[in-house]
């Protein structure tokens, strides 16, 4: 299937095989793209390398997303190896764990910081690095999550990070629009990765997804996957500055 043959996708935030950022990428892989991936730290390029050995990317590079020479060093990467960007694909958020679980007026600043630098900023900063090698038709997408919009047990911090992160996608869609580039943002159902280990009461979400949404399953990163690449296609070319529900229509409920 070739909806994307030639298309170069950009993919941050796989970590292992349970990401989904790694659902993302193999569905985008599976409709003819080109992958390029990105590393954390040689810690998580170690759980990745496997993945990689019988599916073939252009490239895989170290990419911490607090370091501005990063960004320069993957611009220049990719000016390198593509010349081009069509697909960007932003799937990482970072909170410390008492800034999830704790109260969420005792939050420090520089837990509110960085949770916000690394959730919501490195999704504009690639866009303010990037969007030169992104030509018209081009499609940039990030993962948010409902906590956004209600408040969710011991998601805390984070739910305000994506709060802030599906309004800067709204944003920047306003802003690069006159460049024929869309963002818009995938809110997914709650998935077990390594990410969401630090949300306590993720197993509760998940049962009450089973329990109550009106499809009473809970998706899985080739769902999300999907989705992705309908964003990624010509398909949805007239779609920006929305906010994609993955979640088995949960976000309809009352829950």
């Amino acid at each position: 299937m070739n909806l994307l043959e030639n298309k170069n996708a950009l993919i941050l935030g796989v970590a292992n095989e349970r990401s989904i950022a790694w659902g993302i990428t193999k569905e985008l892989k599976k409709y003819g793209a080109n992958i390029g991936l990105t590393y954390q730290s040689e810690l998580f390029k170690k759980r990745i390398d496997p993945l990689l050995l019988n599916f073939p990317v252009d490239f895989l590079q170290e990419m911490d997303v607090t370091n501005d020479q990063h960004f320069q060093n993957l611009k220049e990467l990719i000016e390198k190896k593509w010349g081009r960007v069509d697909i960007l694909v932003h799937s990482l958020a970072y909170a410390d764990k008492e800034d999830l679980s704790g109260r969420f007026s005792d939050i420090s600043r520089s837990g509110f910081m960085q949770a916000f630098d690394v959730s919501v900023y490195s999704f504009i900063a690639l866009l303010k690095y990037l969007k030169t090698m992104m030509p018209a038709g081009s499609s940039a997408m990030a993962m948010t999550y409902h906590g956004s919009q209600k408040v969710l047990k011991g998601y805390n911090v984070m739910g305000a990070a994506k709060a802030a992160l599906e309004s800067a996608t709204r944003y920047l869609a306003d802003d690069l629009g006159e460049d024929q580039i869309r963002v818009n943002a995938i809110s997914a159902g709650p998935i077990k990765t390594l990410a969401s280990s630090g949300i306590k009461t993720i197993q509760n979400f998940r049962a009450i997804i089973e329990q109550r949404a009106p499809l009473h399953k809970n998706v899985t990163t080739e769902d999300i996957g999907g989705a992705a690449v309908w964003l990624a296609s010509d398909l949805s070319k007239a779609v920006t500055g929305q906010i994609i529900y993955v979640d088995s229509g949960i976000s309809i409920t009352a829950m």
